[in-house]
């Protein structure tokens, strides 16, 4: 893929910080996420498919909670639906460790090792990102994010930029000169929308809409064999 008229007066070295989503890029959550949704429509009586999961990735729980109680007819209360379901994905996290997506780990400690900037971004509420963060940290060590920024942490998260423009702003550098990894289309518009080069890792699912490259998006089968040292000749 080539850049647009902007790749020109980008740093000859890139990216200067990488911004990691979470649930489905750096970690294999998204089973978790489909047992989670099944046990909270099983109680509203209602049997939960991987083509009602596939309009959720990526997404808000406010959206996924409105989805779910569309799907069960309405008449469910969306705050206790929303504490159902973070119940039972705290659980399941909790039981740990996290699996990583396919080179989700290796990418991160070279980061960490030749000491690019790294935060991680997600929709997903922060007493959700603390269970992943444990099981990362345990891992890789208590340093692997220099800024960490929660769904429930932003005015407008994803797709909105507000995300990705944050987490460049707390680790001080320009959106445009960061690359944003991430698994959705949702996720994706957020990182363009920020202005960020983005990786798109999209699920190999065939409830899940295409991710086509574009300017200053690449799609990647997988995060296997990404490498600090080959990143900028994606872009």
């Amino acid at each position: 893929m080539t850049g647009g008229s902007e790749t020109s007066q980008l740093p000859a070295k890139l990216p200067v910080a990488v911004l990691f989503d979470m649930d489905g890029l750096l970690v294999d959550t998204e089973p978790l996420w489909f047992e989670a949704e099944a046990t909270v429509m099983a109680r509203m009586g209602v049997s939960w498919t991987p083509g009602d999961q596939a309009e959720l990735i990526g997404g808000p729980m406010k959206r996924a909670v409105a989805y779910m109680i569309e799907r069960a007819g309405g008449g469910h209360d969306p705050d206790e639906v929303s504490r159902s379901l973070k119940r039972e994905m705290e659980a399941l996290l909790a039981v740990g460790p996290i699996p990583w997506m396919p080179g989700a780990r290796e990418l991160l400690v070279s980061l960490l090792g030749v000491g690019t900037p790294r935060a991680l971004v997600s929709s997903s509420g922060r007493a959700l990102m603390r269970h992943v963060l444990a099981s990362v940290h345990d891992d890789v060590g208590p340093h692997a994010f220099d800024v960490t920024l929660a769904g429930d942490e932003v005015a407008r998260t994803k797709p909105h930029p507000d995300p990705y423009l944050e987490a460049a702003k707390h680790l001080g550098v320009d959106p445009r000169h960061c690359l944003v990894l991430e698994d959705s289309r949702t996720g994706v518009t957020s990182g363009l929308a920020a202005g960020c080069l983005v990786i798109a890792v999209p699920h190999a699912s065939p409830h899940s809409p295409p991710i086509e490259p574009a300017d200053r998006l690449h799609v990647l089968r997988s995060l296997e064999g990404l490498d600090p040292e080959h990143l900028p000749a994606h872009f």
